[in-house]
């Protein structure tokens, strides 16, 4: 077997436990949908976070230590140290993406398992609970949806290119006024309130939607990791707001330029609209540390 078959296969074991993980912690959290709730607020924009998002980052945590000692692990819900910064293989994990939208019972969330190699998103699964609906992607295989307990159907975004026709997946919350004015300013009419980076990425690949994008420093690449892969492999493009890559397992966490999530087909038109506006945000970009 050659070197190629190898990683493949080895993919193949990584991507069947993290459906496996994905799903139980995905019913883990669904026990806790619509009862009682402990919220408290953490970090440095206040996130809100539950007895389910730690209950789903121990499933999740603890399943990928036992499988994949030698792996580093990036996860929301568990104290970053520099281990993970000398691994090759990395594991991002948000054991609930979209707790706002748990805590509201609008379904608006999603269990994300993603894996980087060298920094790329190499594997991601994103399952919402709420619905059964499960999304995954291997790097080179494709990206696929299943329903409950339907047939698995492949995924490819739209080929929209011409940003009038183009609906936009936008955040449910965090709304400003700078996006008031890019969604103006690119002319688009359409667009879709949801909640979670997963579901939002769900409505690109299930071609209910075309771009998303993301002007706010403060996402994470657990946030992104899993959906970007799954993005990827369904022929579509995520970048920072000036159209260079996102990078993975860096010592700063957080997606300081932004998110621009597309079919690929309308990305370059996007990145070429938001320049002036980014000018007239005063907005520059932020260079990562070096590793």
């Amino acid at each position: 077997m050659n070197e190629t078959k190898q990683i493949d296969a080895r993919l193949e074991r990584e991507l069947a436990l993290a459906i496996e993980l994905a799903r139980r912690a995905g019913r883990a959290v669904m026990r806790f949908y619509g009862g009682p709730l402990e919220v408290v607020h953490k970090g440095e924009i206040n996130e809100p976070v539950t007895q389910a998002d730690t209950v789903a980052n121990e499933i999740v945590v603890r399943g990928l230590l036992e499988n994949f000692p030698e792996d580093g692990i990036l996860s929301e819900e568990t104290t970053d140290t520099s281990r993970r910064l000398g691994k090759e293989r990395v594991w991002m994990v948000d054991p609930l993406d979209g707790t706002s939208g748990f805590i509201a019972r609008d379904d608006d969330f999603a269990v994300h398992i993603g894996l980087a190699i060298r920094g790329e998103p190499a594997l991601g699964v994103v399952y919402r609970p709420a619905t059964d609906i499960l999304y995954w992607a291997q790097r080179g295989q494709g990206a696929w949806r299943v329903e409950a307990d339907g047939a698995p159907t492949r995924l490819r975004v739209s080929e929209v290119s011409d940003l009038k026709r183009a609906r936009l997946a936008a955040s449910r919350t965090h709304r400003s006024p700078r996006m008031d004015r890019v969604i103006e300013a690119l002319g688009i009419a359409a667009e879709t309130r949801r909640g979670s980076v997963g579901v939002k990425i769900g409505l690109i690949v299930e071609r209910e939607c075309d771009l998303y994008i993301h002007l706010s420093p403060r996402s994470k690449q657990w946030d992104t990791c899993a959906p970007e892969a799954i993005l990827r492999e369904a022929g579509g493009q995520m970048t920072d707001l000036w159209g260079l890559p996102l990078r993975y397992n860096t010592p700063d966490v957080w997606n300081r330029n932004g998110i621009v999530a597309s079919n690929g087909a309308l990305h370059e038109a996007v990145i070429a609209g938001l320049a002036p506006l980014l000018r007239e945000f005063g907005r520059t970009r932020v260079e990562s540390p070096p590793v």
